[in-house]
C-alpha cells in the first residue's frame, strides 16, 4: 500500500500562485504515475495532471495547460504541482493519487491510493 500526504493549499486571489506538494511513502515501487485530481463542491472529481515516476512524462487537463506544472523530486519522494494564474474556477479540494500503468489517462479508475486532500480557494 502507498501513503500520500498533500500540502500547500490555501486561499489566493485570482491571478495568484500556489505550489502543492505530495509526499509518498510505503510500497512506492508499485507506482507508475502520480496524479493530481480536484473536486469542487457538487462536481465530480476530475484529473488535473499526472507524471510518470519512472520516465517523468507529464500529462495535463486542457483546462490547466500552460498554467499548471507538475514535477517531481525522487530523492524526496515528493511530487509538486505549481499552479500559476489561478482562477476562481480552480477552487476545489486537490488530491494526489498513486496510479498504475494507465495513469496517464487521468481517470480516477486508474488510481488506487489517495491522499486526504488539500483545499485551494481562489477569490475574484
Amino acid at each position: 500500500q502507498v501513503q500520500l500526504v498533500e500540502s500547500g493549499g490555501g486561499s489566493v486571489q485570482a491571478g495568484g500562485s500556489l505550489r502543492l506538494s505530495c509526499t509518498k511513502s510505503g510500497n512506492t515501487a508499485s507506482i507508475y504515475y502520480i496524479g493530481w485530481f480536484r473536486q469542487a463542491p457538487g462536481k465530480e472529481r476530475e484529473g488535473v495532471a499526472a507524471i510518470g515516476v519512472r520516465g517523468a512524462a507529464t500529462y495535463y487537463a486542457d483546462s490547466v495547460k500552460g498554467r499548471f506544472t507538475i514535477s517531481q523530486d525522487n530523492a524526496k519522494n515528493t511530487v509538486y504541482m505549481q499552479m500559476n494564474t489561478l482562477k476562481p474556477g480552480d477552487t476545489a479540494m486537490y488530491y494526489c493519487a498513486a496510479g498504475g500503468m494507465y495513469g496517464y489517462r487521468l481517470t480516477t479508475a486508474e488510481y488506487k491510493d489517495w491522499g486526504q486532500g488539500t483545499e485551494v480557494t481562489v477569490s475574484s
